[in-house]
């Protein structure tokens, strides 16, 4: 019902879980992830054949000075080396492209999730979300890649395993029992990466959703001369995203070191060996030469299992903070009851098409309103607290509102939500026009008709933004039109709304950033527009211009309708009325 929300849909549950969200990453990129996993597992298998080759060669070709032979195993070479390129570029390409495509899904979940009708209560903040759908869904998308790059690096590890083997029997043992003890010391600082990562992720959307409120409320602040207050704020939340991006740097420093160090230890052991058997006659120089290369070489896919164990942790960070996005509960609940538009906006009865009966949320109780087609009703509430329960009510998503509220004789409850917001739609207080043009802020539908658009315009005020620019309608909006003033961004989310035409239009203070000769302009102009329509207007404000031409006043005080009459009558009947309206 707010004229800015989205109305797309994720195509199926979301995860429940990290866990559940990485093995949906598995099974939707399974073709590529196995096919970059082979690829990837053929380069590791052909670095492993390197050193056997070289060896083969001096014993085949250099010891014995066999021409021939020589050629044979440089051509051996050659295509072995031909293979080893292609297979880590087409592995590699492979594996980058699941991690984007997988990263792009999660974006679009996140922008589906947060623009879905029913909206959603995560808890984050805007900044929050931003970071997840850009920073998380990236690194929890690599755990996709993650997984091929491990087992072209356990192929690599086997592979090895078995050549040591089939040279010396206790030193391919030694290499077998050896590596799996030295990775099983290594989960432990795996575990204190993703417990830093997660802390760092989560300072940093901090930071970044106070830095996204600031630039949002810049011209505030300045205008209230409190740019250093907000400065030392920011500069806290950042400091401590600072310490836990250190932090984080610091334990995947750490681990880094310490796989290198493992493998280098790990490396002189099995090269020691191999030269003392190579003294004692156990290997020939060729043999010693494939070990040494082999052990060298084991160095690279002990260090690259760390790293998978690092990216591991990330994306199992990431993904908890992605999961609480993308499997937050509902904001609203809607029923799947049609409204008919003939009852809309056709219905010449008398009935109300909005109406509360007794209805309560949050600060409102036994609240008794009725809004009829054709009809303008004001609403002064003394708290503001009030002003918003009653927006939430009538947007329908006050999921716990006590009473009834109807629309067309329909408990709003069980309203399809796409039928309730065709029918009412809800301007609230908080303007968000978006880049683009004029234009493009206005139109709510496929009706592009221009002379609507004006009218709608001339109605809020506002025509002085097309009748002043050289591209009319189609003058430039920067992202949240801040090459507009307030009361300019105002007027026209207003004629937005009116433009919208929807049988029951709800304003909440429209009219809060203009000066009075506006103000009186706007009210005269939607009382005059909505009139010749026939549509229902429920204005909440304090504004006399607005509240003077509405057919009837309400007044909610400390949650309750305290009194009801036309402006004139209250003001003169009312001092709480006539203190609040005629300041």
């Amino acid at each position: 019902m707010t004229a800015a929300e989205g109305r797309t849909a994720p195509d199926e549950p979301p995860p429940t879980d990290a866990a559940a969200l990485r093995s949906r990453t598995l099974r939707r990129h399974r073709g590529p992830i196995a096919l970059g996993a082979f690829f990837l597992s053929l380069h590791q298998l052909c670095e492993v054949l390197v050193p056997v080759a070289i060896g083969l060669t001096i014993d085949l070709a250099v010891a014995t000075g066999d021409v021939v032979a020589l050629a044979w195993c440089v051509g051996g070479l050659a295509l072995l080396f031909t293979v080893l390129a292609l297979a880590y570029r087409t592995g590699a390409r492979l594996t980058l492209g699941v991690a984007e495509r997988e990263a792009h899904l999660l974006r679009l979940e996140s922008a589906h999730r947060v623009l879905h009708p029913h909206g959603e209560r995560s808890g984050l903040r805007s900044g929050e979300i931003l970071a997840v759908a850009t920073s998380d869904a990236d690194q929890a998308a690599s755990y996709a890649r993650a997984w091929a790059i491990g087992i072209g690096q356990v192929t690599a590890i086997v592979a090895t395993t078995v050549v040591l083997l089939s040279i010396d029997v206790p030193l391919g043992l030694g290499v077998l029992v050896g590596l799996p003890l030295m990775l099983l010391a290594l989960r432990f600082p795996a575990a204190r990466i993703t417990r830093r990562t997660e802390d760092k992720q989560a300072t940093a959307a901090r930071a970044t959703a106070v830095a996204t409120d600031l630039v949002g409320g810049l011209r505030v602040l300045m205008g209230i001369g409190a740019r250093r207050d907000a400065a030392l704020r920011y500069r806290e939340v950042s400091d401590r995203a600072l310490t836990a991006s250190v932090g984080a740097a610091a334990s995947n420093g750490v681990y880094t070191g310490l796989v290198t160090a493992a493998g280098a230890v790990f490396l002189a052991c099995v090269a020691g060996a191999s030269g003392w058997m190579a003294l004692q006659g156990r290997l020939t120089v060729g043999e010693l030469v494939i070990v040494v290369g082999l052990a060298q070489f084991l160095a690279e896919p002990i260090k690259g299992l760390g790293m998978v164990g690092q990216l591991f942790a990330i994306a199992k960070a990431s993904a908890r903070r992605m999961v609480r996005l993308l499997g937050a509960p509902d904001a609203v609940t809607p029923g799947d009851r049609v409204l008919p538009l003939s009852a809309a906006e056709e219905d010449p009865s008398d009935e109300p098409i909005l109406a509360l009966r007794g209805a309560g949320h949050r600060t409102l109780d036994d609240v008794d309103l009725t809004l009829r087609r054709g009809e303008l009703v004001g609403v002064l509430t003394t708290d503001p607290r009030d002003a918003e329960a009653l927006v939430d009510l009538l947007s329908g998503r006050a999921n716990e509102a006590r009473g009834a509220t109807t629309v067309g004789g329909i408990p709003i409850e069980e309203l399809d939500l796409a039928s309730l917001r065709r029918t009412v739609l809800v301007e609230e207080h908080g303007v968000s026009l978006f880049e683009g043009t004029l234009r493009s802020n206005l139109v709510t539908g496929p009706d592009h008709d221009e002379t609507r658009l004006m009218t709608a315009l001339e109605a809020a005020a506002a025509t002085e933004l097309v009748d002043g620019h050289p591209d009319g309608l189609d003058r430039p909006v920067r992202d949240r039109a801040t090459d507009l003033s307030g009361g300019q961004r105002q007027r026209v989310a207003l004629a937005r709304a009116l433009a919208a035409d929807p049988p029951v239009l709800v304003l909440h203070d429209p009219t809060t950033a203009v000066d009075a000769v506006t103000e009186e302009a706007i009210a005269q102009g939607v009382a005059t527009l909505r009139a010749a329509r026939g549509g229902a207007t429920l204005v909440i404000a304090s504004s006399p211009a607005l509240l003077a031409r509405a057919d009837r006043v309400l007044v909610l005080r400390e949650g309750r309708i305290h009194a009801e009459g036309t402006h004139t009558r209250l003001v003169e009947d009312d001092p709480h009325y006539r203190e609040a309206v005629l300041r």
